[in-house]
């Protein structure tokens, strides 16, 4: 099925006729796009979920952006074109740094959060930034990243195919949003969040480890919190019915 585009992002609208409460918005990580989201939770039953592809990733129009904050932004502008008033946002690494910085800068709007893999400060080792740059480097920088977001029961099938799709990613897309991860840290402002968040975190995640959860879970409102036993940082894809499940449980929180 093809993707719709409003205010520079694409986005796959599955919208069933029994929907219920706020939409469910799910915001893909660095060099990634709405495939990052396994299927089970873009099609929950009984509830609209939006799954986007960030500007310049996936069949969203190019360029990139190169920080959180326009990432951020241009969702924003998404939800204000479709008309979203209130929604639940689930980010996955780079996209829950986007679904913090929502959650700060538009609390009104923001009633959930369901943070995959991700932290309050993204920082990325500086000879990745630099291969990153590179672009004749592209597929051993995509070779590097896929090897290290994956736990060890990941096939040989499975890391091929995500290290081809992502050297694929249009040329600067995967360094600007490396600059924009190394450049977020909201650990301040944690404080200032309302809404009740939801946490998510495979054991083995060598890039958002599990202490990076810990963190948002002693900081944030609610209280769900899932370590997945051997699972990397693409935990959703690993684990898909372990992130589903604990979307259902947000929610459920969160109600109408």
């Amino acid at each position: 099925m093809g993707l719709s585009i409003a205010a520079g992002v694409a986005f796959h609208d599955h919208a069933p006729g029994d929907a219920g409460g706020p939409p469910l918005l799910l915001v893909h990580g660095a060099g990634g796009s709405h495939l990052h989201w396994p299927e089970a939770l873009r099609t929950l039953p009984g509830r609209r979920v939006i799954a986007v592809d960030l500007p310049g990733h996936g069949q969203a129009p190019r360029p990139g952006e190169r920080s959180v904050a326009a990432y951020a932004g241009a969702v924003r502008g998404l939800l204000d074109a479709l008309g979203i008033g209130r929604v639940v946002v689930a980010g996955h690494s780079m996209g829950g740094a986007v679904a913090l910085t929502l959650a700060l800068e538009d609390p009104d709007r923001v009633v959930g959060l369901l943070l995959v893999g991700t932290g309050c400060r993204l920082r990325v080792a500086p000879a990745v930034l630099a291969a990153a740059a590179d672009p004749e480097r592209a597929v051993e920088v995509a070779d590097l990243v896929t090897r290290a977001s994956f736990g060890a029961g990941a096939s040989e099938e499975t890391l091929r195919a995500h290290a081809r799709a992502l050297a694929a990613t249009p040329r600067g897309v995967l360094h600007g949003d490396f600059e924009g991860c190394d450049g977020f840290d909201v650990t301040a402002r944690l404080g200032e969040v309302r809404c009740p968040a939801s946490v998510v975190v495979g054991s083995d995640d060598r890039l958002t480890p599990p202490k990076y959860a810990t963190l948002l879970r002693e900081r944030l409102p609610g209280h769900g919190m899932r370590v997945v036993p051997s699972a990397g940082h693409m935990v959703a894809l690993e684990a898909p019915a372990e992130v589903a499940g604990a979307a259902e449980e947000l929610l459920r929180e969160v109600g109408g």
